[in-house]
């Protein structure tokens, strides 16, 4: 495996809670709203520092979409999902965002 290189993020942001590597930036939530198997989470326009799994369909509380779960690339931990693709019109505003769970890996911290 290569070497990794990990972005820092500059201002607030949101941070992986086992390794503390910087996933996404305040300025690009879009939503507090979302829900997972383990409680909160959120939508964000766009992440870092993350590797992208396998693509499958899944059944959520908005209907059937195909998503990806995403992980640390520092610590390997599962950290959310990407929409890859929504199947019902309404919710085809999620393709190509992210979901940072909130509650088992994510900590908001601000950069010194």
């Amino acid at each position: 495996m290569g070497r990794i290189f990990v972005v820092e993020l500059e201002g607030r942001s949101y941070r992986c809670k086992f390794c503390k590597t910087h996933l996404a930036l305040a300025d690009d939530l879009i939503s507090r709203s979302f829900h997972c198997r383990r409680g909160k989470a959120y939508l964000f326009t766009n992440a870092v520092n993350t590797t992208i799994g396998t693509p499958e369909e899944r059944v959520m509380l908005s209907g059937l979409h195909t998503v990806a779960d995403i992980f640390c690339c520092c610590c390997g931990q599962i950290v959310g999902w990407k929409y890859e693709s929504a199947h019902e019109k309404s919710q085809k505003y999620k393709e190509g965002k992210f979901v940072l769970e909130s509650h088992a890996n994510m900590s908001d911290g601000e950069d010194a």
